[in-house]
């Protein structure tokens, strides 16, 4: 199992470009299912959760190619209908090919997806909104999903919340659909403006995304050769702002779109670090390491705080002078990583889904176990601006959300290595 062995203390100074969102790919190729033509896919991360996607859209039968940051995949044919067990419980996104595999082929066997442990991600809102389109679903055995459907009927889906992955399922399974789809309440984070950018090129009638109501008028036939590129993270931006916030220094990030990381920077602007847009997809970011702390903190879908940027901004908040109140109104346990940095010497008191952050003058080096994606960000984050050696287990978390981590911190003036 491979660590991080980080020596705090050193600003970051230069510059790195932001790769393609790993929560933007990953519906993305589950969406290629449904085309029969070839699809090649642009500025793909190198990440684990993207290789698991690969392995498992090979299992399926279609034909899959990586070069460098692109991906090719054929979709003339599909032969099975099973997605393996040990590749849909690595990663949340599996769920989502339960749309585009039912729409192109009719039935599916699919594993509960798996992720994280951050808190319960029900998929009840996923399900019932398949059986509204005419699904047929049984819970099999051992948590296994048997789901048919002769074909999906478009029909006025309203959800309960705005859920990324349900949005993304409904508008998969409405590509093939009979009639139009009409999603109520959608979320409107920038990948679901994504993958509708995709659907789009294949030809799919698609509208609405990025507002809350998303219409879908499904066809017979989806068979287009189309080339698309990825939108850049925005969570991965997000944190390299503030491994410089923590840190210090001066970082330029390339090819960042300021829009889909306002928020992060609304606050990290308020603890006293410095942002500016250097014309159109370029960010400055200055920090001296005299921050501020911040009266609330909430969690909430975009556009608001993302909570996927929660754990490496509570990070940057443990050095910060004064007491932070951090509120996660989207996932209940998400504050798992918390004893890691009290290690460290943070003064952090959880109750619930709030956390009371009081900056402390130093965090020291210490032994730290990752215990999901954006908790082991929180870490790396926490580390670089500590006094001392940090060695953080477990990295097979991180290595899901971020590309050559290491590599890319050090090209900047961070010293840490893998083992």
């Amino acid at each position: 199992m491979s660590k991080f062995i980080i020596e705090g203390g050193n600003r970051l100074h230069g510059e790195l470009s932001i790769t393609g969102s790993k929560n933007a790919v990953l519906p993305i190729l589950a969406a290629t299912v449904l085309n029969r033509g070839t699809s090649t896919i642009n500025n793909c991360p190198n990440l684990e959760d993207v290789k698991t996607m690969q392995e498992i859209l090979t299992s399926l039968g279609l034909k899959v190619e990586r070069k460098g940051q692109s991906i090719t995949v054929c979709g003339d044919t599909i032969k099975t209908n099973e997605i393996p067990e040990r590749l849909a419980g690595k990663m949340r996104s599996s769920i989502v090919l339960m749309g585009s595999v039912l729409g192109r082929v009719g039935e599916i066997f699919i594993s509960y997806p798996g992720g994280c442990a951050i808190g319960p991600r029900p998929i009840d809102m996923h399900l019932s909104s398949l059986r509204k389109m005419g699904a047929e679903i049984d819970d099999l055995y051992k948590g296994i999903l048997h789901c048919k459907v002769n074909r999906f009927s478009g029909t006025e889906i309203l959800l309960d919340y705005p859920s990324v992955g349900a949005t993304e399922n409904i508008m998969l399974a409405a590509c093939l659909a009979k009639e139009e789809t009409i999603i109520r309440n959608a979320a409107k984070e920038p990948e679901i403006v994504d993958l509708q950018n995709f659907l789009q090129k294949t030809g799919v009638e698609i509208n609405g995304a990025g507002t809350g109501i998303i219409r879908i008028k499904g066809r017979s036939e989806i068979k287009a050769d189309v080339t698309y590129k990825v939108i850049p993270d925005r969570i991965v931006a997000g944190t390299y702002m503030t491994c410089v916030a923590g840190a210090g220094g001066e970082l330029v990030l390339r090819d960042v779109d300021y829009e889909a990381v306002s928020s992060t920077a609304y606050y990290l602007r308020n603890c006293g670090v410095d942002i500016k847009l250097i014309g159109e997809k370029d960010l400055l970011v200055k920090s001296d390491k005299n921050l501020k702390a911040i009266e609330v903190v909430r969690t909430t879908p975009y556009p608001g705080f993302p909570t996927d940027m929660q754990p490496q901004f509570v990070a940057v908040l443990a050095k910060a002078a004064g007491a932070s109140v951090v509120i996660e109104t989207v996932f209940e346990n998400r504050y798992g990583y918390v004893e890691q940095l009290m290690r460290m010497g943070a003064d952090i008191t959880v109750r619930e889904r709030v956390a009371v952050v009081k900056g402390v003058k130093r965090l020291t080096g210490a032994h730290m176990e990752a215990c999901d994606l954006r908790g082991g960000a929180a870490l790396v984050v926490a580390a670089l601006s500590a006094e001392g050696t940090s060695v953080i287990n477990n990295i097979i978390h991180i290595d899901r959300g971020y590309d050559r981590l290491e590599e890319k911190l050090s090209s900047v003036g961070a010293k840490i290595i893998r083992v």
